[in-house]
This record gives C-alpha cells, sequence and structure tokens, in this order.
C-alpha cells in the first residue's frame, strides 16, 4: 500500500495518507512500514508507541521534549476525530510560531509526521477520541515543555474557546517566554 505526503507550510511537518482497503468486513492498512517512510524521507526507527483516549472538548499541548530528549512523532486518529495542530519552536525559523492543523479521524486514517523542533497539541472534535502515535524518543518528564494552547501570538484557530485541560496545560508558557530562552534553533538554509 503505497503512501502519499504532503507538505506543509511548516517545514518538516507533513500529512500522510495511506491507501487502505475497506469492504463490508472491516478495513486493512499497513499504518507504518519502514521502507516506504524512507523512501519519502521519514523517519524509519521508533522508540516508543503512546495510545491516549479523550473526552469531547479535551485539548492536549503545546507539549515538546528539549534537545537533551528530542522527540518526533507520528501522530493518528483511530477513533472519533481530532484538530492536530503542530508549532513551529525553532528560533529564528522563517516560520517561529506559527502553526498548521489537519483533521485526523478514523475515517480519513490520515496521519500528521511533527519532528522534534515543534510543539504538538489536539484537540478532540467527536464524543470520545483515540489517538495513537509513534515517537522517536523516549518520554523524558525533565526535558519536557508547554507552551500556552491559546497564546495570542500563535493564534490558534481552536474549535472551541472553553477546553478541558489537564493542570500542565493550564499553566503552559508564552511564546514571548519560549522565546527567552528557546528549546529549539532552526538549523535550516
Amino acid at each position: 500500500m503505497d503512501i502519499s505526503v504532503t507538505k506543509t507550510k511548516l517545514d518538516g511537518v507533513v500529512l500522510i495518507d495511506t491507501e487502505f482497503f475497506r469492504d463490508e468486513r472491516g478495513f486493512f492498512i499497513e499504518v507504518w512500514h519502514a521502507e516506504r517512510y524512507r523512501e519519502h524521507g521519514l523517519p524509519d526507527a521508533f522508540v516508543q508507541d503512546n495510545h491516549s483516549r479523550s473526552a469531547r472538548k479535551v485539548l492536549r499541548g503545546l507539549h515538546y521534549q528539549d534537545t537533551t530528549a528530542p522527540m518526533g512523532k507520528l501522530v493518528r486518529c483511530t477513533a472519533g476525530a481530532i484538530l492536530d495542530v503542530a508549532v513551529d519552536l525553532r528560533a529564528d525559523s522563517p516560520t517561529f510560531g506559527e502553526w498548521v492543523g489537519a483533521e485526523l479521524t478514523s475515517e480519513n486514517m490520515r496521519q500528521i509526521w511533527v519532528p522534534d523542533g515543534f510543539g504538538h497539541a489536539f484537540a478532540t472534535l467527536s464524543e470520545f477520541a483515540e489517538v495513537q502515535y509513534k515517537c522517536t524518543g523516549l518520554y523524558t518528564p525533565p526535558s519536557e515543555g508547554t507552551v500556552a494552547w491559546n497564546d495570542p501570538d500563535i493564534a490558534i484557530d481552536w474549535p472551541f474557546d472553553d477546553p478541558v485541560l489537564s493542570g500542565r496545560d493550564q499553566n503552559g508558557m508564552s511564546l514571548k517566554k519560549y522565546s527567552a530562552n528557546p528549546a529549539f534553533r532552526y538549523t535550516g538554509a
């Protein structure tokens, strides 16, 4: 089964659509195939798989792990629907502080690749959603950071103004505060 990779305005963040087979019995999809991903310049080695379930209007993020334990994420929604968001946190990047979002659903089977250097968040659009993501790094609490989900300098167009948030996500730092001591630097041309 082939994959189609679509670049976004954020260099490195891509959307991945995979061919799948569906009939009266259900469906079949190759969610990840090392050779195909490698052919498209995507990671072919992951060290951790995560799976979360969230109720309607739960918003998780904007999370990242700094360069002491960087973590890229290959994200998909396996039940329900989410708005998945990546934010460029690479200081000096031409797109620093900009965001892209994509609706990931169990029906469209779309995935998003969010490399390290980006904040990641998602909001649950359906009654509940299950999100699974492969990670290139191990979860390392001393390396994690959170940027405010509602920072006006980023201005993400969330589908609601009153999300259900964890304590961590309620207390995310502003982009201005992050900029004073950024976790990532842009190394591109």
